[in-house]
């Protein structure tokens, strides 16, 4: 009572506010909310193949993106555009009649940009409309304006300089750049090749693409593994790598921090496009033997409702799309190991492993012996 009383008062030194502290200066104190539901799953193989079978389809979306399928590039605001008309003989609308003055049949329009209209200007042809057309579109319109004035006129029209149908490719990237895209199209992982690569193992990339109001991310291995998700890119995507190492902690009856790995145990990025759940307890420096309950190993996580719903769970009593879940392993068992080795971790899991129930006695016992020591030690000084 001493020590909560001198607590209370500021006398003890301290590096933050206690919770005394902090509930009596609270201006405005809610009740506490009730406890957060869950599902507790018993780890069987049938349930292992269903959760594992989500986590191999985590984080693909690029099949989603519509509009990378194109056949021809059409103009856009920005672009050079070169026009060169021909015309059957000399005498027309854009050839001289003396052959001497210039050899050829045709003449050059000098290039030009799109303007923010989407239109270039041609001789006798006026204000043209090109943005969003092709080259040969384009050439179809010029020609029709000019075929009563010039000599069985033919015109060809060229991007000289694509600026409008651009993909940039940034972040995370050896070489970062803009490049035209070409008639033939380009793959997501074909753009990142042009930009030198990722600087980091794809287990840790994730490749995000901007295109119009759409912007989806999945990881860079994902893409690799899924050819479906390697999606033809569009003119004016983004293409975005940034470095994002998945984690996952483990709690309980480990060995304490610092004794694995340095200062903290508790945290551990993947090393590999996948993780068991055995790695992941070898890799936190496994069970501590002299605490660990083997029968009751946890994995927490959300799942998605039709993963527990496809298992026989009844989740009509559970809002949203997600449900909190705990994976309980029976690690005092052989077919308990088995299951761990295949199991997979996903990011942000939380593993935690029970104390044995003879520690809370030990602990109990150890708190006991210390105080009876110290009223025996008290009654020898008198």
């Amino acid at each position: 009572m001493l020590s909560l009383s001198l607590a209370g008062c500021g006398f003890i030194p301290q590096d933050a506010p206690n919770a005394i502290s902090v509930g009596g200066n609270a201006t405005l104190r809610t009740a506490p909310t009730g406890p957060v539901p869950y599902v507790l799953v018993p780890i069987n193989p049938d349930v292992m193949r269903a959760t594992n079978g989500v986590t191999d389809q985590y984080g693909g979306s690029f099949a989603k993106l519509r509009g990378g399928n194109y056949k021809d590039v059409t103009i856009a605001v920005g672009d050079l555009v070169q026009v060169t008309v021909y015309e059957a003989q000399s005498g027309g609308l854009f050839i001289p009649k003396e052959a001497s003055v210039r050899p050829g049949n045709f003449v050059d329009i000098p290039k030009q940009q799109v303007d923010q209209s989407g239109n270039i200007t041609i001789p006798y042809a006026g204000s043209v409309k090109v943005a969003g057309l092709t080259a040969r579109a384009v050439s179809d319109i010029i020609r029709e304006r000019i075929k009563n004035r010039a000599i069985d006129p033919q015109v060809v029209v060229a991007v000289a300089e694509q600026r409008g149908n651009q993909i940039s490719v940034l972040g995370e990237v050896n070489t970062p750049l803009r490049f035209p895209v070409d008639p033939g199209g380009i793959r997501v992982t074909g753009a990142v090749a042009r930009a030198g690569g990722p600087k980091y193992p794809s287990y840790e990339t994730k490749v995000t693409i901007k295109r119009g109001g759409q912007v989806l991310t999945e990881s860079m291995s994902g893409l690799v593994r899924r050819p479906n998700d390697d999606v033809q890119l569009a003119p004016g995507d983004v293409v975005y790598l940034s470095r994002e190492p998945r984690v996952f902690m483990t709690f309980g009856s480990t060995p304490s921090p610092g004794s694995i790995g340095g200062t903290n145990n508790r945290r551990f990025t993947f090393e590999n496009d996948t993780m068991t759940l055995a790695e992941a307890l070898a890799k936190s420096g496994g069970l501590d033997p002299a605490r660990a309950n083997l029968m009751a190993v946890y994995v927490f996580r959300f799942e998605p409702r039709r993963l527990l719903d496809s298992s026989g769970y009844d989740t009509t009593m559970f809002p949203g799309d997600v449900i909190p879940t705990i994976y309980w392993f029976d690690w005092s068992k052989p077919d308990g190991l088995f299951l761990a080795d295949t199991f997979q971790v996903r990011d942000h899991d939380q593993i935690i492993v029970s104390e044995s129930p003879e520690t809370e006695i030990l602990k109990f016992l150890n708190l006991t012996n210390s105080a009876t020591n110290t009223a025996v030690n008290i009654n020898a000084l008198k």
